[in-house]
């Protein structure tokens, strides 16, 4: 099965350190830059569905506005409670400056 690529943004649109949120096919998708590596995560906290671009980026993790749940943003894992499931992962493909998304 071949996946669905979207082109979402360019590089330098999403500085290290930084975050930005992109609609792909009706999926919100949070784009994190982690020391220049590009990472794709769902925008949504798996606990109560809080905007994880409204939080802060850390390193790798990203926490969560409403609660204070951290994700691992390379592996989806999550890292502190209340939440306990991952969010969903997407993999991210950049070709020149364009940066592409793969829905499953």
């Amino acid at each position: 099965m071949v996946p669905n690529s979207n082109r979402v943004a360019r590089r330098g649109e999403i500085p290290p350190g930084t975050t930005r949120r992109v609609v792909v096919d009706g999926n919100e998708i949070l784009l994190c830059n982690v020391a220049g590596e590009l990472y794709a995560i769902e925008d949504a906290c798996t606990h109560d569905g809080g905007e994880l671009d409204q939080g802060e980026l850390e390193g790798a993790r990203i926490m969560c506005p409403r609660h204070g749940a951290y994700f691992d943003v390379r592996t989806g894992e999550a890292l502190t409670l209340p939440a306990v499931v991952p969010v969903q992962t997407y993999r991210v493909r950049v070709e020149g400056d364009d940066v592409f998304v793969d829905l499953p």
